[in-house]
């Protein structure tokens, strides 16, 4: 699969030829970004969100790695310190946990450690979530631990134009990014800006309005909830859909003033629902809003367990008649 885009700047795309413009964009423009991970060279990566850079810009800047998750990240940390931008993929989410110690120890730490005059400017890209038939190894939503660790940014794109301007902005910051890209949606197609300004990290989008309740969500699940919300016109209601884009900075203005305006909401994420970043959401979402809600904030959720087989994710993963479901007690509670 070739994932090189025509010089237009408008077209429609799939979210890998997005991603793949957002790091040719970033190589082209700055000499500091490196890439590196497995297979991510003259194969193009698992996903060949990576096809054609080695070609256009050498094997010194998009480098395959051995098989050693802690051994990449550890390398990416040592480039930063010297002034590099690495840009570092991990082939799948469960396969990013032996570098966690790196992560924690150092990566999230470096900056604070140091008072602030070493930052570590790394994008580690993580392919995540299911609704591919992959087994457990191939289908975490590990997004929970990331935005867990202190000192890190959690983004998470659900649409074409988002993929490519989160991921370029990633690539730009000064503090490391775990950028969380939902592999089922990189064959989802759409339109692509190149030379559009798109929303900042930390600022979630309304994608859909509506007056009796909103769905807030991210990520793998947006289609899920537009779908929903669609579906949930033939029962009368009229809801609204809430894209976060990005966990960490997490944008509570946003989240607030449309959970105050409609009084109702449902967290929807494909993560277990203990622990997960819906319960957090959950929490802010009654610490700041409680006199405007009229009933609890819900979550919809993948259940408690690990990936299972699959042929059982579709009843793992939230679909429109859970969401539904949890929207009927929405307006049975109130």
């Amino acid at each position: 699969m070739n994932n090189t885009l025509t010089p237009a700047a408008t077209r429609t795309s799939t979210m890998a030829q997005a991603l793949n413009a957002a790091l040719r964009d970033s190589l082209r423009e700055d000499p500091a970004v490196h890439l590196l991970g497995e297979d991510v060279g003259a194969l193009g990566g698992v996903f060949r969100i990576t096809d054609g850079l080695t070609a256009e810009f050498g094997a010194d800047r998009c480098l395959d790695t051995p098989l050693a998750e802690a051994g990449i990240l550890g390398t990416a940390i040592g480039m930063a310190m010297y002034g590099l931008r690495p840009v570092v993929e991990m082939q799948f989410d469960a396969f990013a946990y032996p570098a966690m110690e790196q992560l924690v120890s150092h990566v999230a730490k470096m900056r604070n450690r140091t008072a602030g005059r070493m930052p570590l400017p790394i994008t580690i890209r993580i392919p995540y979530g299911g609704g591919i038939g992959g087994v457990e190894h191939h289908s975490d939503s590990s997004e929970a631990y990331y935005a867990g660790t202190p000192g890190l940014h959690v983004v998470t794109p659900a649409t074409v134009q988002d993929a490519y301007g989160l991921l370029r902005e990633s690539i730009a910051s000064d503090d490391p990014v775990v950028f969380l890209e939902p592999k089922r949606l990189y064959w989802s197609k759409g339109e692509l800006d190149t030379a559009a300004g798109g929303e900042p990290i930390g600022k979630a989008v309304l994608r859909r309005t509506g007056r009796s309740a909103v769905l807030i969500t991210y990520g793998p699940s947006l289609p899920v909830c537009l779908e929903a919300a669609e579906a949930a016109a033939a029962e009368g209601w009229d809801l609204a859909v809430l894209d976060l884009r990005t966990l960490v900075p997490f944008d509570d203005r946003t989240v607030c003033e449309v959970v105050r305006s409609l009084g109702r909401a449902v967290v929807v994420h494909e993560s277990t629902g203990f622990g997960g970043v819906g319960a957090e959401i959950a929490a802010r979402v009654t610490e700041r809003c409680f006199h405007h809600l009229a009933a609890p904030v819900l979550r919809v959720t993948g259940f408690d367990i690990p990936y299972p087989p699959p042929m059982l994710e579709h009843h793992h993963l939230p679909g429109v008649d859970r969401i539904l479901d949890a929207v009927a007690r929405l307006q049975w509670e109130g």
